[in-house]
C-alpha cells in the first residue's frame, strides 16, 4: 500500500466521522436538514472505505496467483 492509499483511507474515515458529527449536531439542535446532511456524509465516507478495502482485498488475490507456482 502506497502513501496515496493511506491517506485517501485517512480522509475517506475523516468523512465518516465529520457525516457522524453532523449527524450529531442536526439532532441536538433539532436541524433535520443537517442531520440528513451528516447522514449523507457518513454514508460516503463508508462506501468510499468499502471500496478501498475491497480493491485492497482484490490485489491481495492477484498477488497471491501471480506468486503462486504454476502446474
Amino acid at each position: 500500500m502506497d502513501s496515496h492509499d493511506k491517506t485517501d483511507k485517512v480522509s475517506d474515515k475523516a468523512e465518516e466521522l465529520k457525516g457522524k458529527a453532523k449527524t450529531a449536531a442536526g439532532k441536538v439542535t433539532d436541524d433535520k436538514g443537517l442531520e440528513a446532511e451528516g447522514r449523507t456524509d457518513a454514508a460516503k465516507g463508508k462506501i468510499k472505505q468499502v471500496g478501498d478495502d475491497t480493491k485492497d482485498s482484490l490485489k491481495g488475490v492477484k498477488d497471491s496467483l501471480k506468486d503462486s507456482p504454476e502446474d
